[in-house]
């Protein structure tokens, strides 16, 4: 019956599968360079394999927290939130992000698109799978487009998810790590013959921080 009523909890947002949370400096996309709390949230089914935090795919194995917690910590540490995961739309985000925003904070999202989009965003970091595609209601809403370029085929991928995203939104590649020496001077060359897109990079692995 507990267990059950834990589940009921996590489902209706009152606790969420948290992996971690941390203050540090956003290392990617628009807002690079920002001091800004993350929030990494369990649970993903997308199954990228080159994923870098694969051990946040169990939801399980995180411990159900209280979401008034996790409003409460973030809220001494920085005016800018991030929620990621895993894939964090796994969950109803609702009550987490009205919880920040009461705080006063800007609520950003990291999201592979993949569930319906619950919650209130001030920025939202789209970041297509090619396993598991994005609900179409989440193109028109994106504030960046990040397409992670793991192989030549990637930029096909790219291309395509880019057609769908609204007018305003803004368009990076960013090299998997990984493959970082082989795929940056393919994207740069890309990018200077679409200067539609940007280059964006890890920058805190760089930078030795989380």
């Amino acid at each position: 019956m507990l267990k059950r009523e834990i589940q009921k909890r996590v489902n209706s947002g009152d606790l969420l599968p948290l992996m971690e949370e941390f203050y540090t400096i956003q290392g990617e996309g628009f807002h690079k360079g920002t001091a800004a709390y993350f929030i990494r949230i369990g649970g993903c089914d997308v199954g990228c394999h080159w994923c870098d935090v694969k051990e946040s795919w169990i939801a399980e194995l995180h411990p159900p927290t209280e979401t008034t917690m996790i409003v409460e910590n973030a809220a001494r540490f920085s005016d800018t939130v991030v929620v990621t995961g895993g894939e964090p739309l796994t969950w109803d985000m609702s009550k987490l992000t009205k919880g920040l925003k009461n705080k006063g904070l800007k609520v950003h999202i990291e999201t592979s698109g993949a569930y319906k989009l619950s919650g209130q965003w001030d920025w939202i970091c789209l970041s297509p799978k090619k396993m598991k595609l994005p609900k179409e209601e989440i193109y028109e809403v994106a504030n960046e487009l990040k397409m992670i370029i793991y192989n030549k085929d990637d930029f096909r991928f790219a291309e395509e998810q880019a057609s769908k995203v609204n007018k305003k939104c803004i368009l990076y590649l960013q090299p998997e790590w990984s493959k970082r020496e082989k795929m940056v001077p393919l994207i740069v060359d890309y990018v200077m013959k679409n200067p539609k897109w940007k280059v964006s990079l890890q920058t805190h692995k760089y930078l030795n921080i989380p």
